[in-house]
């Protein structure tokens, strides 16, 4: 058993986790990015659905958005990074649907704009769900081993279950619950 400060102690022939994203400013800066990249899709898919024959171009840009909630839950290992991309694409192709104040219309009623949009909004649906069940919901729960010559009971205290500390006998009062 490695006991090496600093390091996760790991027992021989036991898996190993992959290392999660950094927390902090960098989370956040690489969430607002995945927001702006559906947001990006979102904008170019809305004008380009009906390139080249009917709705192969609809189809190629429901699988990159698929492909983006797919990959952003993976590479962050959260739910949140499967979702922002689907919301900005969302809400980038829908109000580009929506006719304008003269008439016009970007996203047309056609069997293009038709795949585009209900295609797109389903992969993305079907890509934040999948990083739902494979990333996010499989990750391994913390547990804590009783310490040496510690009741097991205090695990529940240790884990933050519980308001008060183990009971201290002959040791005076308790300490108050946590807040």
């Amino acid at each position: 058993m490695s006991t090496t400060p600093g390091k996760q102690r790991t027992e021989p022939g036991a898996p190993r986790r992959p290392p999660r994203p950094p927390r902090g400013p960098l989370n956040a800066v690489v969430y607002a990015a995945l927001l702006v990249v559906g947001l990006f899709e979102g904008l170019i898919g809305s004008f380009e659905y009906a390139q080249g024959p009917a709705p192969l171009a609809s189809l190629g840009f429901c699988a990159l958005i698929l492909a983006t909630c797919l990959l952003a839950g993976w590479g962050m290992r959260s739910f949140g990074a499967a979702v922002l991309p689907a919301v900005g694409w969302i809400v980038a192709s829908f109000v580009l649907s929506m006719p304008a104040a003269g008439g016009s219309v970007i996203i047309t009623n056609t069997t293009a704009g038709k795949w585009y949009l209900y295609g797109g909004a389903f992969s993305a649906a079907i890509g934040v769900g999948a990083a739902f069940v494979f990333w996010v919901r499989a990750q391994p729960r913390p547990r804590l081993r009783p310490r040496q010559g510690e009741p097991a009971v205090w695990r529940v205290w240790r884990l933050g279950l519980r308001g008060r500390g183990p009971p201290r006998y002959g040791r005076g009062p308790s300490p108050a619950p946590f807040p």
